[in-house]
This record gives C-alpha cells, sequence and structure tokens, in this order.
C-alpha cells in the first residue's frame, strides 16, 4: 500500500536549512516579478485601456490555482470601481457562459495556456466579439493565439534552488519535487493583476469618496464615509454662552455639557471664541479666584480651530492630533452648529 506524504518521515532539516527554504523562494518570486517588469511592454497598457473602457463588465476565468489568482484580481478590481466577476472555465462550458454579455471583456489565467477547460471558452467571447486579455507562460499556446492581448506571466522555475537534505529513509530526495506546484507563476499573475487594476484606476481617477462606496462596512468604511455631521453634538447638547457672561459662568456651562470647552458667540450668534477648561487653569493659576467674576470675554481664545460638518470625520481626528486638542468646533459661516469631542470619534470607531 502506498503512502501519502503526509504519512511518511519526513526529511531531516536544520532550522537553519529551512529558513533558507522559505527565503529562497521568497527570493525567486521577487526575482520573477522583477524580471516580468523588465520585459512587459505596452502589452499592458493596452490591456489596461481594454478593461477601462469596457461598457459591460470584465470577465476573470481560470483553473485551478490560476482560477483561484483570477477571483482574487476581480475582486480587487469590482473594490475600485470596475465591474468584475470570476467565472470558473470548467462550469463556463457546462451553462455558466450564459453570464457573459456582448459589451464583457475577458481576462484568461493559464500558466500553460493550454488547460482543457481554459480552452473551450474561448469561441464563445470570440462569437460574442468580446475582446481576449490572457495572462499566460504559454506564448505559442491555443489560448495566446486566440487573445487579443497575451501578457508573459512565464516564469524559470516554480521555486527556485532550495534547501536539500538526505530524507530519513536515507532515499535520494527530488529537489525539482516543489517545481511540480504553482508558486513563482501564481505570485506573478496576481502581480500582473494587481498592476492591472491600479492603472485602470489611475485612468479612472478614482477618488477616496468613490472607493467609500464600495467599502460601506466595517472600519475602513466608517472611516471613508463618516462625516462631522455624523457625529457632532448639536441642539441643547453644545455649550454655548455670550461675550459678556461671567467666567464663572461660562464654567457652568462648561462642566454642565461635558466637553471641557464652551463656545462664545457675539450678540448675532457667530463665533467669537472659546474658553477650555485649561484656560481656566492657567487664569486661576495667575489671577486668583477672584478671577471667576470677570468677563468671559477677555479671558477666551479669539481664533478656535473650527471645521465645516460635510468634511469627513477623520479629518478632525487628524486635526486633534496635529493640534493636541480633544474638542473642536463645528462651524457654518462663522456660526456655531455643533461641537465635537474625541471621545465621540472614538465611539463611532474613526480615532
Amino acid at each position: 500500500m502506498f503512502c501519502l506524504p503526509w504519512e511518511r518521515e519526513g526529511r531531516c532539516l536544520s532550522d537553519e536549512q529551512l529558513l533558507e527554504a522559505g527565503r529562497g523562494i521568497l527570493r525567486s518570486e521577487a526575482a520573477e516579478i522583477e524580471r516580468a517588469a523588465n520585459r512587459v511592454g505596452m502589452e499592458l497598457v493596452k490591456a489596461a485601456r481594454i478593461i477601462h473602457s469596457c461598457r459591460g463588465r470584465l470577465v476573470v476565468a481560470g483553473m485551478g490555482k490560476s482560477g483561484i489568482i483570477g477571483r482574487k484580481i476581480a475582486a480587487t478590481l469590482a473594490s475600485l470601481g470596475t465591474p468584475s466577476f470570476f467565472l470558473h472555465a470548467a462550469e463556463g462550458s457546462h451553462g455558466d457562459l450564459g453570464m457573459v454579455c456582448r459589451d464583457d471583456a475577458a481576462l484568461i489565467l493559464s500558466n500553460s495556456g493550454t488547460t482543457a477547460e481554459v480552452v473551450s471558452i474561448l469561441p464563445h467571447f470570440r462569437r460574442l466579439g468580446a475582446p481576449i486579455i490572457a495572462v499566460t507562460g504559454g506564448m505559442k499556446s491555443p489560448l495566446a493565439q486566440n487573445a487579443d492581448v497575451v501578457i508573459d506571466s512565464s516564469v524559470l522555475s516554480e521555486a527556485g534552488i532550495l534547501a536539500y537534505s538526505t530524507p530519513a529513509d536515507g532515499s535520494q530526495a527530488d529537489e525539482d519535487a516543489l517545481n511540480l506546484a504553482p508558486l513563482c507563476s501564481t505570485t506573478l499573475q496576481l502581480a500582473i493583476g494587481d498592476a492591472l487594476a491600479g492603472m485602470v484606476t489611475e485612468l479612472r481617477g478614482l477618488r477616496p469618496e468613490d472607493f467609500a462606496l464600495f467599502h460601506p462596512g466595517g472600519a475602513l468604511g466608517r472611516r471613508l464615509l463618516t462625516r462631522i455631521r455624523d457625529v457632532m453634538a448639536t441642539g441643547e447638547k453644545l455649550p454655548v454662552v455670550g461675550l459678556s457672561v461671567s467666567v464663572s459662568d461660562a464654567l457652568f456651562e462648561m462642566t454642565s455639557k461635558g466637553y471641557g470647552a464652551t463656545i462664545i458667540v457675539d450678540d448675532r450668534g457667530d463665533l467669537a471664541g472659546v474658553f477650555t477648561d485649561g484656560d481656566l487653569r492657567r487664569l486661576i493659576a495667575k489671577r486668583g479666584v477672584e478671577c471667576l467674576s470677570c468677563e468671559v470675554s477677555g479671558a477666551m481664545i479669539t481664533s478656535p480651530v473650527v471645521i465645516t460638518p460635510e468634511k469627513l470625520a477623520v479629518e478632525a481626528v487628524r486635526i486633534m492630533e496635529q493640534k493636541e486638542i480633544s474638542a473642536i468646533i463645528v462651524v457654518e459661516d462663522r456660526r456655531p452648529v455643533g461641537i465635537l469631542h474625541l471621545h465621540e470619534l472614538l465611539k463611532a470607531g474613526v480615532a
């Protein structure tokens, strides 16, 4: 009875040999990407322009490990604003080609370019007139011959030079065993997909707010979608006093609202300044408790840090960190409409 790999006693490798094996694979993959970057030409540009000008969806297809890479490329493009989906080549030839429309374009991955399931779906794209971009190491393969654009993803080897030792049973080891599995080739396919995604994104001029549309969930969505108006305190929660009130009245307003600061407004309701608990401590240290009866206008900061309600909340976080403050006043046309504390940003998951 034959033994499965995990049933056999493994090789005797030292920690140093094992580390060098891992480093060798990383170096090989980096070298293959570097080789591809040096040899690629205008075919990459042509592919990016086909994807950008596509009026339908980009259909990314592949089999096996190339298919798994294809799924990731489709997901990356979709997240960056290019309508894309993955088509399993085998499922495609059994009905899923019905998802493909005339206005679509195809990005097909196959290391050899001869995979039967991949080759079998090519005529359908040809009949529809959909452009085909091939990412393959087989530059004379059926996939390459039927593509409008061919991007070379060939590699010298899959694993490079690995640490070598004699197996525990004393038999001769096959140092090329890892070259049977797609390692460098799939890494290169992924890198080419990322390059295309980046190029198409540059052509689209994607903005952060566009990116936020496709990422509404989780921390990323909160950071990109939450605006000041969504988290600021307004109305009765707003600590506000007039120019003529005393420091003690300003202190009461500051304490009752819990923001460590109170907004000072003039007779028109426009922002005149801000008075903070730090200002109060410095004032008492300088003039004693007698200062509590003084007008707050003589102790306020006349040029407070402000922000507008349509700004992203992450902008408020950046300003607070830069200015080393814990609260910021929200204004519209010099009129205070809200106040925002760092604690509220933390609760919203933005800071």
